[in-house]
């Protein structure tokens, strides 16, 4: 790969010398890690799998390895029940991958703020021993870009004592603060393996719920004025309305991550950033979760800015741009306007993400709109999603004082300023007809209305 990395970019001498210098064996490089060792992940699609796997087969010679990341996809070869003793994972953000493991009692669950995750390696809460990561080779001044997760690992990573980085002409090279230097690296592993993609939207669901989330994306869309500032979560409902924005004018994007729907509207000259108020003309974002034709749209592209989560989460930064829109979903959300979205019950589905950062954000903006957006029912219609109470041991990841909009296919509920009683109204208004009247009669039985 040396060869290839000089005639691709025509690495000076110097970084050449440099960069050959720490390249090793995958095995030779994880020797490094301990028993004991807190080992730092890159996170979401940028999990380096080679240098993963090659950790694991060390299993037999590691006790109590800590590994800490926030979302990751794929198999986690470190969860397996046979790891037990040898490896535990801290998630900060629950995939499907970790959820058995922690349903289980084999892996931990930290509650916390996206802003705040860096934070607590910025700030010697948490002091890694060693980081994993996957970034883009290394450019003619010697910085590797890390590529498709920036915000999430970027601090973690260099607050460890050892960086092991996993050099991959694959990863694209995002713009921003987005770059570290090989003279932080300490030893790199060469890899041409395909960087791991989670494409976002519709893709799975059946004709009925696909008209749910389309009505929710148009609800949505009505809210959004021309000029807003954009951040949008994972799922199904931020891709739904980025299809009902196409007649917007002069979008702007400020937004923990964003995926393949993004694309067409900056194509098409929806989204311009023209009029931010902060990075104007930029996108702003820690990470990307989607497919090959995302990385290669962000790929060296000044449009896009990638920053640490500490400042693209930070409540007083996202404030800072005028008519900021923040569209976050929820699990579930009661009368009173609590809302759960990070666990069924007791059992722990996800984490906090950056729906609070950006719900309180978008809230002290100027002519900002906080919004929770969910369907009415799930199970076929069969169970609803706004309910009396929450499930007992549920999380409250957004108090019902931070809630100001809750949208269904069935409306929009304005929260901010109400009182218990016009809230029930409200929110009975927008849960499915079939569960109005049993909401109702709650309400009356706990004298809310």
């Amino acid at each position: 790969m040396v060869t290839e990395l000089k005639s691709k970019i025509n690495l000076p001498s110097n970084v050449l010398r440099n960069y050959s210098s720490k390249v090793v064996s995958v095995e030779e490089a994880v020797k490094v890690i301990k028993s004991g060792d807190k080992v730092v992940v890159h996170s979401n699609c940028a999990i380096p799998g080679k240098l993963i796997n090659a950790m694991v087969e060390r299993k037999n010679e590691l006790r109590d390895v800590e590994i800490m990341h926030v979302l990751a996809v794929g198999e986690l070869p470190y969860l397996r029940k046979e790891m037990e003793g040898s490896f535990r994972h801290t998630s900060f953000f629950m995939g499907a991958s970790a959820r058995k493991a922690v349903a289980d009692g084999r892996a931990d669950f930290v509650p916390i703020f996206l802003y705040e995750y860096p934070q607590l390696f910025s700030k010697g809460y948490i002091k890694p021993n060693v980081a994993l990561i996957h970034v883009s080779p290394p450019d003619e001044h010697g910085f590797c870009s890390y590529g498709v997760e920036v915000g999430i690992t970027k601090t973690s990573a260099e607050k460890s004592d050892f960086i092991i980085a996993q050099v991959n002409p694959n990863m694209p090279r995002s713009l921003g603060d987005s770059f570290i230097h090989i003279n932080r690296i300490n030893l790199i592993v060469e890899s041409d393996e395909a960087i791991l993609e989670l494409p976002q939207g519709e893709r799975d669901l059946s004709p009925d719920m696909a008209e749910v989330y389309s009505k929710i994306g148009k609800l949505i869309a009505d809210m959004i004025d021309d000029g807003s500032t954009l951040q949008m979560g994972i799922g199904a409902i931020p891709d739904s309305v980025l299809k009902c924005l196409k007649s917007k004018k002069d979008l702007g994007i400020h937004s923990e991550m964003f995926s393949d729907g993004t694309i067409e509207l900056v194509e098409s000259g929806v989204i311009t950033n023209a009029r931010k108020t902060l990075h104007k003309g930029k996108i702003i974002a820690g990470f990307v979760l989607g497919t090959r034709r995302l990385y290669d749209f962000i790929n060296n592209n000044p449009l896009i800015e990638f920053h640490p989560q500490e400042y693209v989460n930070d409540p007083f930064i996202i404030a800072q741009n005028k008519n900021m829109v923040a569209i976050n979903s929820a699990i579930e959300v009661d009368i009173t306007g609590q809302v759960c979205s990070d666990s069924i019950g007791t059992y722990l589905f996800s984490g906090f993400g950056g729906q609070v950062d950006f719900i309180r954000g978008a809230a002290r903006s100027e002519g900002g709109k906080p919004i929770i957006a969910l369907p009415s029912t799930t199970k076929g219609d069969s169970i609803s999603r706004i309910v009396p109470q929450l499930k007992p041991g549920a999380g409250v990841i957004t108090n019902r004082a931070d809630v100001h909009f809750v949208v269904t296919e069935f409306g929009v509920a304005q929260l901010f300023g109400k009182s218990i009683r016009e809230r029930v109204y409200a929110l009975a208004n927008i849960a499915h007809p079939n569960f109005r009247e049993s909401l109702l009669k709650y309400a009356r039985e706990q004298k809310y209305i």
